[in-house]
């Protein structure tokens, strides 16, 4: 799509979302957007504010994730078929890391995604979310939701009742 076209007539493509996403990135106007951004398909940017218990938990996810090696990231930019989103907190191990680097926007998901539920986001969105993650490449998803104090999990399979990864969680909501 031009970037001077009067209308978009079509979904944006996978190439298209991510120079779209680079361009933002670049632009000195969202240095300093509280929040995190993400871009839909057909290009529009949705703006996704944060509250005080939700980076909170961000935080304290964002020193838990490295204890599994790798590296551990806090809104990180992931170009999925439907969308550019922005996973609240990821995980990528080592062999991730050396063939990703910092791409902006990842091309791949990480091995874990994680997103915090608000009242703001729908059941539709979410399952879209899990969905997306794992089909750009993630092994699991992880929901986090700060008001129950409770995670979900889900990898290609579904649901499931724990993460597969080793990981001490019980002190996220405290």
């Amino acid at each position: 799509m031009s970037q001077d076209a009067e209308v978009t007539e079509a979904r944006l493509s996978h190439d298209e979302l991510g120079a779209r996403y680079r361009h933002l990135c670049d632009n000195p106007l969202f240095n300093n957007v509280p929040g995190k951004i993400e871009i839909d398909a057909w290009g529009r940017m949705l703006f996704l504010p944060f509250s005080a218990q939700r980076g909170l938990v961000l935080g304290r996810l964002c020193s838990i994730l490295p204890m599994l090696g790798g590296e551990g990231f806090v809104t990180v930019p992931i170009l999925t078929r439907a969308a550019v989103l922005v996973a609240d907190a990821a995980w990528a191990s080592d062999d991730f890391m050396h063939v990703h680097g910092y791409e902006t926007p990842l091309s791949a998901a990480p091995e874990i995604c994680v997103e915090t539920v608000s009242g703001f986001n729908s059941t539709k969105e979410l399952r879209e979310k899990v969905d997306a993650y794992l089909a750009a490449g993630a092994r699991e998803v992880w929901l986090a939701y700060p008001k129950s104090k409770r995670f979900e999990f889900y990898d290609g399979r579904g649901a499931l009742p724990s993460s597969a990864y080793p990981v001490d969680l019980n002190a996220v909501f405290d």
